[in-house]
């Protein structure tokens, strides 16, 4: 179906008593948000953050009715801004969108020009969403142990998480620069998928799931990547070698960390958080640099993806607060003849 280009079709939240609700809706392109940028979706993806956003979570939500997506990707439609003009391809990742202001479950976004991102030649649209929020994040994991020292001849490196969006992709990105990197995940359903992305090993998450009250475990990571927190971040850290480091982006498993400061004092292990929100313009552009161009994964166009229709969101949704969703899954908005 072609629609008007005044209208607009979204993912809407809204809260109706004490429930919160979702579902495809049609507005005005007036009644999208302010800034310089007008964009035509293309795509879009779903994240965690993303499914939290549906439930109305004052942690990102600020208020309601709101439209979710943190990510899309798209062609300019009109422009403020002198570095955009119609028709240029682009990309809106973090900042703001899909928290504060409306975000990529839309047929269309209105931005500063400050978010906007010009499409890496390496790129298309598509591949901008598989990678996406998720890719980026894991971009910034693979940076922070190499700041560190942490390269591929320093040992082994684990991944927890790593089904989800952000693990996969660190997984995939570890293994293309040559590191062994052992992935943790829940879902034996996935393992084979995690091998074909490039671990050495799998392991079920169990590995990490306590190491009783010990201070200290016995050294065996180089470093890690880490997108679930609470107990195994600790694990993980306590069992880190000296010099080590781990970067950190998640909490679905817990947001306290209940350890000692021996692991950095002994052995000078680092904790690396990650934030990909607010990263700074110079420094996000150049990480999409890495990502279309020297890190690109492999076959990222057929990578270990969903695609779905806007109107599909919501049963996605669901699976994905349940712990039943693996890999990236990206939303279509082009329209349809």
């Amino acid at each position: 179906m072609v629609h008007s280009d005044n209208r607009v079709r979204c993912l809407m939240v809204r809260s109706i008593g004490e429930r919160t609700t979702m579902q495809v809706e049609t507005v005005s392109e007036n009644d999208l948000p302010a800034g310089d940028v007008l964009i035509r979706v293309a795509y879009s993806s779903i994240n965690y953050k993303d499914a939290l956003a549906t439930t109305g979570h004052r942690g990102i939500v600020k208020k309601l009715p709101h439209v979710p997506g943190i990510d899309a990707a798209g062609i300019v439609e009109a422009s403020r801004d002198p570095r955009f003009a119609p028709g240029d391809e682009v990309l809106v990742t973090g900042y703001d969108l899909g928290q504060g202001v409306w975000g990529g479950w839309a047929e269309k976004i209105r931005v500063p020009g400050d978010w906007v991102v010009p499409l890496p030649s390496g790129l298309t649209l598509r591949e901008a969403m598989v990678l996406g929020t998720a890719g980026f994040t894991a971009a910034q994991c693979v940076l922070a142990l190499r700041r560190n020292e942490v390269f591929p001849e320093s040992g082994r490196v684990v991944v927890t998480g790593a089904s989800g969006g952000v693990g996969s992709l660190s997984v995939r990105l570890l293994a293309k620069q040559g590191y062994e990197v052992v992935a943790i995940s829940g879902k034996r359903e996935f393992h084979q998928h995690l091998t074909e992305a490039g671990a050495v090993e799998v392991w079920d998450r169990s590995a990490l799931a306590d190491a009783g009250e010990r201070p200290m475990l016995s050294a065996q990571w180089a470093g890690g990547v880490d997108t679930v927190g609470g107990t195994p971040l600790t694990v993980l850290l306590r069992a880190t070698r000296y010099g080590g480091a781990v970067a950190a982006c998640g909490l679905v498993a817990g947001a306290d960390l209940k350890m000692t400061v021996y692991p950095f004092l002994l052995r000078g292990v680092s904790l690396c958080g990650i934030a990909s929100a607010d990263c700074p313009s110079a420094r996000r552009r150049r990480i999409w640099s890495l990502l279309s161009g020297p890190w690109k994964p492999t076959e990222l166009d057929h990578f270990w993806v969903t695609e779905i229709s806007l109107d599909q969101i919501p049963e996605k949704v669901a699976a994905m607060l349940q712990g039943h969703v693996a890999g990236r899954i990206i939303v279509n908005l082009k329209p349809t003849d």
